[in-house]
């Protein structure tokens, strides 16, 4: 590997100091799965201007056998430069010279490498992911044909990559062409493509790939989208039959793993009559269609196909259709791919969480729920990143929702984040005009707190705070002395002095009972947070008169309360140091003796 790589990297040196330009990638390990299957070498690179993971894929024509389809190589960079489509393998930068192709994308590998991993799934599960990306090649393949007007050409296994997401994107372009092109390469240079015979049309094999120019360009693809169904359902077992003369249809007996709803019109795509040939558009229609008979809805049926068309389409469904689309996700998350969840689902409701709306609230538990699935290292971009931009978001049901379970996600914030991007949009909640905003506001402090900088905690935070104590909802005020009760500790030691006691004694004269007895409980437990004079000067005769309140709750509690401090100040008595008793001079004569009665002590002692 370690050997591969350094080759790869030796062409790119080598291509830097002879043509002077600045490539776009770093290339990293190559993919070894993908050698020997098309005219291109397979590797893993990361963006130079941002670090983020690409693929690249290198053609040289310095290679053994390789000059002669260096014009597909140019082909397939010419063709994905112009080509943008959400099924098509996303292309980022290219380089060209005389000799030489690269081709960044976005990060893939190859279909054969997951056909392999998801050999070992439940077979409904195998079944579900094969004809979703089915869909997703089908797609491709109807708008190139169609709006495009264009062959493929080249439509097999390993011209199908993974995306990050777990979507299949359609590559191999590199004999993508259109009739109307005097400079097409399919008709001149088909056959030119690794084992291209064996994926050729029946048409193509008794007449040359000129023939195409005759037909529909949706007709060669047709019959490939037929074998890449046989090799993705069948891997371990040779083409069908019909691939050879005289290219009899496929029988029920050939259909092996292919399901049966797939196989009536997977024998239409290898029909070897090329205009009674079902087209991947007809194919796609068929899948889709609900009343179609026998042979229809595979696609529409499909779960992952319905995830997908959902997220697609959420923010322009109805409430009933977002409500069952969040319940198949809550009830079915756990069995999709975790790719599919980590950068399909969760993107989409993230997204869909921008827009507010009644929906909010149940989609937020649910991204937090299958964020568990994600990767530690992807979770900031996946997750946080997206949930922080929410508190910038007017919607309340959106707010709300992120402040409720906060406690699921406030571990992993960083208090940069916090800082600078959370507590400027979070305290517009203490002045909210909704009560149920301004009390979740105050709770969802405690779990940011020890991420707050010094200039929030003890000067912006308990200025709110301070305006929260008198706050028309009891709730509100009681939390917001249970609040500052859990600070006191971590506050500066000058503003403990300044803050504590008249927090605390405010609260004491709320007329809420449950409010007062917060404040002798935050008395409490912020006990090691004065110094003995305070305890002596300032709380206890701040806080005497709850024992005489009018409600019983209060004064047990205020007693103790009593208990505790006046416990401190003996402690604190008891060690003190005694000072001696300085005796007056010889009492004059005429002034008489004290002389102790019985029982009394000499004040000597």
């Amino acid at each position: 590997m370690d050997y591969l790589r350094t080759l790869g990297s030796a062409a790119v040196s080598s291509l830097v100091q002879k043509s002077g330009l600045t490539l776009p990638f770093s290339l990293g390990a190559r993919v070894t799965s993908f050698d020997n299957h098309s005219i291109w070498n397979l590797y893993d690179g990361t963006k130079r201007d941002d670090g983020s993971p690409v693929s690249v894929f290198e053609f040289d024509a310095g290679s053994p056998g390789k000059r002669n389809v260096l014009g597909l190589a140019k082909n397939a960079l010419r063709k994905l430069r112009t080509i943008r489509h959400p099924d098509v393998l996303k292309f980022m930068d290219g380089v060209e010279t005389d000799s030489t192709v690269y081709i960044m994308t976005e990060r893939v590998r190859p279909l054969s490498a997951a056909l392999s991993e998801w050999s070992s799934k439940e077979a409904q599960e195998r079944e579900d992911w094969l004809i979703w990306g089915l869909h997703r090649v089908s797609v491709a393949l109807a708008f190139l044909n169609d709006p495009c007007s264009s062959s493929h050409g080249n439509v097999r296994v390993d011209s199908v990559f993974i995306s990050a997401s777990g979507e299949w994107k359609l590559g191999g372009f590199d004999v993508l062409s259109t009739p109307k092109d005097e400079a097409a390469v399919l008709y001149t240079m088909g056959g030119l493509l690794p084992d291209s015979a064996a994926h050729s049309s029946p048409e193509v094999k008794k007449g040359g790939w000129s023939v195409l120019k005759e037909h529909n360009p949706a007709v060669a693809d047709a019959y490939a989208l037929g074998l890449l169904i046989h090799a993705v359902f069948n891997p371990t077992l040779p083409p069908p039959a019909t691939t050879h003369p005289p290219h009899p249809p496929p029988t029920a007996a050939s259909r092996a793993l292919i399901p049966n709803v797939l196989f009536s019109p997977f024998k239409r795509l290898l029909n070897p009559n090329p205009k009674a040939r079902l087209t991947p558009k007809d194919f796609l229609e068929i899948g889709m269609a609900q009343t179609a008979g026998e042979g229809s809805g595979f696609f529409a049926n499909n779960r992952l196909v319905k995830v997908c068309s959902g997220l697609d389409n959420f923010s322009l469904g109805s409430e009933g259709e977002k409500t069952t689309l969040l319940r198949t996700l809550k009830e079915s998350s756990s069995s999709f791919p975790t790719e599919f969840i980590s950068f399909r689902v969760l993107p989409s409701l993230v997204s869909a969480l921008q827009y507010g709306g009644a929906s909010a609230p149940a989609i937020l538990p649910l991204v937090l729920q299958m964020g568990k699935s994600v990767a530690p290292q992807d979770y900031s971009s996946v997750i946080l990143v997206h949930l922080v931009k929410l508190y910038a978001s007017p919607d309340r049901g959106t707010r709300l929702a992120l402040l409720e379970h906060l406690s699921e996600y406030a571990d992993k914030l960083d208090k940069k984040t916090v800082g600078e991007k959370i507590w400027p949009h979070l305290q517009t909640g203490f002045s909210d005009t909704v009560a149920i905003i301004r009390e979740a506001t105050v709770k969802s402090i405690i779990l940011l707190s020890d991420k707050f900088g010094d200039r929030i905690l003890n000067n912006d935070l308990l200025r709110f705070l301070a305006k929260m104590q008198g706050d028309p909802e009891a709730s509100i005020r009681t939390n917001t002395c249970i609040l500052i009760g859990r600070l006191g500790p971590s506050l500066g030691y000058n503003t403990k002095r300044k803050v504590l006691v008249p927090a605390f004694t405010r609260a004491l004269k709320d007329p809420f009972v449950h409010a007062r007895v917060a404040g002798l409980m935050a008395f409490m437990a912020t006990v090691d947070c004065y110094d003995v004079e305070e305890l002596a000067t300032k709380v206890i005769p701040n806080m005497t008169f709850a024992t005489i309140d009018k409600e019983k709750l209060v004064r047990d509690q205020a007693f103790k309360a009593m208990e505790l401090f006046v416990k401190k100040l003996e402690e604190h008595a008891a060690s003190m140091v005694r000072c001696p008793v300085i005796l007056a001079s010889a009492p004059s004569a005429n002034v008489g003796h004290y002389h102790p009665a019985a029982g009394d002590r000499d004040p000597r002692e």
